[in-house]
C-alpha cells in the first residue's frame, strides 16, 4: 500500500464523489455496480445474501438479522446505510466496522478497476463504490452470510445485482417519490422489484394498495410471499423507558423477547426479522435462545436513542413522514404526559409539512436548525418555521444546531423530554457533539 492511501485519502476520494448523488435519476441503474463488481471477481457471489428493503425499519432489521446470525456462530456481514459517524459502518463483520487503514487499502487496491469502469460506463457514484468496498470486505474476511440493506427503492438499487436467500420489504410510505414515483403504487412496485424466482419474500404489513402491487410482483417473478403477521405473531408485555418486551410465536417457537431499544416499530421490526430468520436454510437458522440473546443486546445509535435523563435525551432519524409517524407514536407509548421540546433539521428534498404534523400531534415546542453536509442541503430553519406556523404550531429558528440543542435542553423542564430528530446529518452530528454516556 502506498503512503498516501490513508483512511483521510479514502474519504476525500469518496466525498468528491458525492456529488453525482444529486443527479439520482442518471445514476440509478445497475450497468455500472454490475460491471464494477465483475472487475473485481463479484465478491457479492462468494457468501449467502439476505436482502432488506423498504421505506422504514429496513436498517433496523438487517441489524437484528446479522445480530442474530452472529449470536450463532455465523460470521456475518452487515452493509447498511447511511453512516452516522465513519463510512466505514457500512462494512461490518460481527458487528464490527471495517478497519480504516483495511478501508483505505481495499479503495487503493480497487482504483485500477474503477477507472476502467469510468471509462466505459462512467465513474462509480459514491454509494456504488461504498457498497463494491462492503461486498469485497466480506468476501476477503470469508463470512457465512452477509446481510445488505437496500439503499434506495429496490428495482435499480445498487444492492438488487445480488441472489438473496431471504428478502423482505419492511414497509412502504412516501419517501424519495422525485425517483420512485408519487403513488404507494408506483413506489410498492419499485421496493418489489427485489423480489426474485424461488427466493421467499418476506412483507410486514403494508397499505392494501401496496400489498396488491406487491403480490402481483412476487407472483410474476416467481417469489414465495411470507406475510410477517401470518408468520409471527408478537404479544407486548409491560416494559419500561429502558427497553421493549414481547413474547414472540412463530414457527420456530414461542418465546420471550427483551429488546433494550424504545419504539413501538421496533416490535414490527422484530418480527419481520424472525420471519426472515425462519426461513433460512435450517444450516444458518439461529435457535430461539440464539435470538432472544443477541436481540436483548442490540444496539441502534439514532432510533429511539436514550442518551440521558432528567431532562430525558434522546435522538431518533425521523426523515419521511412514516418515520415522524412511528416516533410521535413511541413518544406517546414510553413518556405518557411528557411536554416534548423538538430539535429538527430536515433536507430540502422531504416533505416537512408531513413530518411536522405527524409531530406536532403530541404537547410541544419546536427549535428548528441545519446541517452541513456535502451534496445534501436542508431547509432553512425560518422556512421550518413558517410551515409549523401553517399548521397551529410555533417554532423558533436557530441555524446553529449545537445552539439549537443548548437552548432546547435550557427550556426543558425537569421531567420533560428533549428530541433531537429529522435528517441524519442532524442526528449524527449532535450525536456525536453531545458525548453520549448511558442512560
Amino acid at each position: 500500500m502506498s503512503e498516501t492511501a490513508d483512511y483521510r485519502w479514502a474519504e476525500r476520494y469518496l466525498l468528491g464523489t458525492i456529488d453525482e448523488l444529486v443527479s439520482r435519476r442518471t445514476s440509478y441503474k445497475l450497468d455500472r455496480i454490475a460491471a464494477l463488481l465483475r472487475e473485481l471477481g463479484d465478491p457479492h457471489r462468494a457468501y449467502p445474501t439476505i436482502h432488506i428493503g423498504g421505506t422504514s425499519g429496513k436498517g433496523s432489521v438487517c441489524t437484528m438479522i446479522a445480530s442474530a446470525l452472529t449470536a450463532a456462530g455465523h460470521k456475518t456481514g452487515l452493509h447498511t446505510k447511511p453512516h452516522l459517524h465513519s463510512m466505514t459502518e457500512r462494512a461490518r463483520v460481527d458487528g464490527r466496522p471495517i478497519p480504516r487503514q483495511r478501508f483505505a487499502e481495499l479503495l487503493e487496491s480497487s482504483m485500477p478497476a474503477i477507472e476502467r469502469i469510468a471509462s466505459r460506463h462512467g465513474r462509480p457514484t459514491y454509494y456504488e463504490t461504498l457498497l463494491a468496498l462492503a461486498f469485497t470486505y466480506f468476501a476477503h474476511e470469508r463470512v457465512d452470510a452477509a446481510v445488505i440493506e437496500v439503499g434506495l427503492g429496490g428495482r435499480l438499487d445498487a444492492t438488487n445485482v445480488i441472489i438473496p436467500v431471504v428478502a423482505a420489504i419492511t414497509s412502504i410510505g412516501y419517501d424519495h417519490t422525485d425517483v420512485l414515483g408519487a403513488t404507494i403504487e408506483e413506489i410498492a412496485l419499485e421496493k418489489a422489484g427485489i423480489a426474485k424466482r424461488g427466493v421467499p419474500l418476506v412483507l410486514a404489513d403494508v397499505p392494501a394498495r401496496a400489498l396488491r402491487v406487491i403480490e402481483l410482483a412476487a407472483a410474476q417473478a416467481g417469489a414465495q410471499l411470507v406475510r410477517v403477521g401470518d408468520a409471527v405473531q408478537v404479544q407486548a408485555e409491560p416494559g419500561d423507558n429502558s427497553g421493549t418486551t414481547f413474547r414472540v410465536t412463530s414457527s420456530s417457537g414461542s418465546y420471550p423477547i427483551r429488546l433494550p431499544l424504545l419504539g413501538i416499530f421496533q416490535r414490527r421490526n422484530a418480527a419481520t426479522a424472525i420471519a426472515v430468520l425462519d426461513n433460512l436454510a435450517p444450516h444458518l437458522r439461529p435457535s430461539p435462545d440464539a435470538v432472544a440473546q443477541s436481540f436483548a443486546q442490540v444496539t441502534i445509535p439514532g432510533r429511539m436513542e436514550l442518551i440521558s435523563r432528567h431532562p430525558v435525551v434522546l435522538f431518533d432519524i425521523a426523515h419521511n413522514a412514516e418515520k415522524a409517524e412511528s416516533l410521535a407514536e413511541s413518544l406517546r407509548e414510553h413518556f405518557p404526559g411528557r411536554r416534548f421540546h423538538y430539535v429538527v433539521a430536515i433536507g430540502e428534498t422531504k416533505d416537512a409539512l408531513q413530518i411536522l404534523t405527524a409531530l406536532a400531534g403530541l404537547p410541544s415546542t419546536f427549535t428548528f436548525t441545519s446541517f452541513s453536509a456535502a451534496g445534501r442541503r436542508a431547509i432553512r430553519p425560518a422556512r421550518l418555521a413558517a410551515i409549523a406556523q401553517s399548521i397551529g404550531s410555533w417554532g423558533r429558528a436557530i441555524e446553529d444546531p449545537i445552539d439549537a440543542l443548548t437552548v432546547a435542553r435550557r427550556m426543558a423542564g425537569f421531567d420533560d423530554v428533549v428530541v433531537v430528530t429529522g435528517s441524519t446529518f442532524v442526528v449524527a452530528g449532535l450525536r456525536e457533539w453531545y458525548a453520549p454516556t448511558p442512560a
